[in-house]
């Protein structure tokens, strides 16, 4: 599970973060201890949660995976490895739609989309994968690795 674990933590650090700014592990541990209430009552170290990173520790307890979860706005079951693979496929689809959105430009384009008719909709999105072939860029959705597409 460490290394699972550690994979999806990892992932969540390199996507779920304000514009610009990733988090540290001493930011997540910080806001995670001070926010009592929010996370459950943990105490969560930087050093903790490095070694949970970096699959230097296994089988974190319940409430920990649970504050980090609710941290990154995530189900539990992605970071316990118990969804199943389309589960998990679709919360990082998810993962990936808000750091698409994290570009004001990419946010433009959408919201002046709201409202058009469908066939409208689909023109616009024929004319995107024009401009994407065009560009010799591939078609498809984010990849959740590096920000290019996938097929």
């Amino acid at each position: 599970m460490a290394a699972g674990l550690a994979e999806r933590l990892n992932y969540l650090f390199a996507n779920m973060h304000p514009p610009g700014s990733p988090y540290t592990n001493a930011y997540v541990a910080e806001e995670i201890s001070r926010r009592t209430d929010e996370y459950g009552g943990i105490s969560l170290s930087e050093q903790y949660l490095s070694m949970l990173r970096n699959a230097k520790r296994a089988n974190p307890s319940p409430d920990v995976l649970r504050a980090l979860a609710k941290f990154f706005a995530v189900p539990v079951g992605y970071l316990l490895g118990d969804l199943s693979q389309a589960q998990a496929e679709r919360v990082e689809e998810e993962v990936q739609f808000l750091v698409a959105m994290r570009d004001q430009r990419v946010r433009a384009i959408a919201l002046r989309s709201v409202g058009l008719p469908p066939e409208v909709q689909d023109s616009l999105t024929t004319i995107i994968s024009q401009f994407r072939e065009q560009m010799n860029l591939p078609p498809g959705q984010p990849d959740p690795d590096g920000g290019e597409l996938r097929n």
